[in-house]
Order: structure tokens, then sequence, then C-alpha cells
């Protein structure tokens, strides 16, 4: 009887060497997978336990990497590298492409079934995959709302759901109501869930070096929005393909 089993990978994206987390499925046949993205600390335990329990659940899981191989504690250096990058897309395309390539080129890794899941920073490169033509079977993104340029969300060709906290200084009411003006506009098939009290990575488990104002973890939200991600995948990426479908 086979067990889930994990394995570091690298790779090179934005002049980085990138260290990954692939989680694979018990079993040796191929599957759905989904790219899971990190918030703007990088890539953590918590993620390569996100992954881990996806794998689980049956999917391959690649936890992917934003800072190469560094997680940003300081909220200053974390900021002084995210915020040129959330500003530019082409960077955030290719941080994602290149470990999407990574988790298609997996050979339990079935290519045509992929979903991105991300977090703060790792949920905006799965929403600018989306805006790039990706074809991918759902986006899910917590905490992490952008609106891309003019006209690209028409690309997006599948359900995209967002979370947020409605306590959430980040992401604040305005840019709430810019992204899912963006999504209505281009005919996305989309849902935005807010979670009421929470702050923002209200998701994330407490940390124990310094965080920006507005953030904070609220554990019954937190397990609510892994219900949520986890019933995104179980609509969009059935672990087995309906024939009939």
């Amino acid at each position: 009887m086979t067990t889930m089993t994990t394995r570091t990978v690298t790779y090179r994206a934005d002049g980085l060497t990138m260290v990954g987390h692939l989680a694979l499925p018990a079993g040796v046949g191929r599957g759905p997978a989904v790219l899971l993205g990190p918030e703007g600390m990088g890539l953590s335990d918590v993620e390569r336990r996100r992954a881990d329990a996806l794998a689980g659940l049956g999917y391959v899981a690649l936890a992917f990497d934003l800072h190469g191989g560094r997680y940003l504690s300081d909220p200053e250096e974390m900021l002084a590298r995210c915020t040129p990058l959330l500003a530019d897309p082409g960077r955030m395309r290719g941080i994602g492409h290149a470990a999407l390539d990574v988790l298609r080129a997996e050979p339990r890794t079935d290519p045509d079934r992929i979903a991105a899941v991300g977090y703060g920073t790792g949920g905006i490169i799965g929403l600018e995959l989306g805006r790039d033509g990706v074809g991918l079977r759902a986006i899910g993104t917590v905490n992490g709302l952008a609106t891309g340029r003019p006209g690209e969300a028409a690309r997006i060709r599948c359900p995209v759901w967002a979370g947020v906290g409605s306590e959430d200084p980040i992401m604040a009411p305005a840019i709430r109501n810019a992204f899912t003006d963006e999504m209505r506009a281009a005919g996305v098939d989309w849902r935005l869930t807010v979670y009421g009290g929470a702050l923002h990575a209200f998701h994330h488990p407490p940390v124990d070096h310094p965080a920006v104002p507005g953030v904070g973890h609220h554990p019954r939200h937190a397990r609510r929005a892994w219900r949520d991600v986890v019933g995104l995948l179980a609509e969009c990426l059935p672990l087995a393909e309906d024939p009939g479908a």
C-alpha cells in the first residue's frame, strides 16, 4: 500500500533559484493538481502543510516559492520585495508560469486538470495566470485581490472564488469593489466571500515575528476558508472526471 510522499523541487524564476514543496497523493496514476501560492512572506511550513493536506485528499500539490528559498519575516524587507512585484504583472506571471511548468512536468499530474489556489501575493499570482489565458480549472484567492490590466480578465476561462476579511485594511472595500467590477465586466464566473470581523491574513496561524498592522488570525474563519477552498476544488476539479458532464 502506497502513502502520500513529498519532495523538494528547485527551479528558476524571477532571477532566483526557487525551492518549492511537492506533495504527491497515494497511488501511481495521474490525477488533478493544485498550484498553491503563499503569502507575501514566502513559502513556509503553513503552505507545506496545506499542500500535504491536499495530497491527502488525492490532489498533486505544489506549494511554490516567491523569494528564492527565503521566508521574509521582516515586514519592511517583505514589502520592499513584494511592492514592486505586485506592480509588475509580467514578473508575477513569470513566477507563476515557472512553478506551473514544474507541476505540469510531474508524471503524476494530469496537465489538463490544474487549479490555482493562493493566499495574499500567491493568490494574486494565480489571478494573473488566469488573466494571461492559462487553462486552469479554478482560481481561488484568500485575502489577495487586485485588478489587472484593462480587458485581460476576459481571458479567465474558469470559475474564480475569492475570500477576504471584512476588517482587512489592505484589501479595503474599494479594492474589493474594483475587483468585482472587473470580474463582472469580463463575464467571469466569480464569487466573493466576506468573512465578518476578520483582518488581513486571518487564515494564517499566529507568527512569532513582527507583522504589518491590520493582520490577525481568526481561527473560526480560517477553518471556514479552508472548507471553502476544498469545496471549490470538489466542484471544479473533482478527483474523478464525470464522463457525462
